[in-house]
């Protein structure tokens, strides 16, 4: 009665990946696709959207280097500077029931361009 099987650690994990479809990846299981999650779109962003200044809700785990590379790669711009912020998490009461809920934060990111490049959102 054997409690192990005979296969080693390194035919597994070639299998795992031989199975797995070809993606843009940055490093370590980074995937460019779900760096960017969607534009913002605010009164405050459309207007800082004339001076080339962009402005993107982001993944929790995206660093800059992260999401220089999805906007060059989605855009096809360079981004002169990208500035990140992190959203707080907010407490919010339903008007209706009246319990306490949380409303999640998160990240944004303000892509600052070049002048004369611009990013059409649609």
């Amino acid at each position: 009665m054997a409690l192990f099987g005979l296969k080693k650690k390194t035919d597994v994990a070639a299998v795992a990946d031989a199975g797995a479809p070809a993606r843009r990846s940055l490093g370590v299981g980074r995937d460019l696709a779900h760096v960017l999650k969607h534009a913002r779109v605010t009164e405050k962003a459309t207007m800082h959207s004339a001076d080339g200044v962009y402005t993107f809700d982001v993944a929790v785990d995206a660093t800059k280097r992260d999401i220089m590379q999805a906007v060059r790669l989605l855009y096809k711009v360079t981004p002169r500077k990208v500035r990140v912020v992190t959203v707080r998490a907010k407490t919010v009461r339903s008007r209706r029931t009246g319990q306490m809920g949380v409303k999640g934060g998160g990240k944004k990111a303000y892509i600052y361009l070049k002048k004369g490049e611009t990013i059409t959102i649609a």
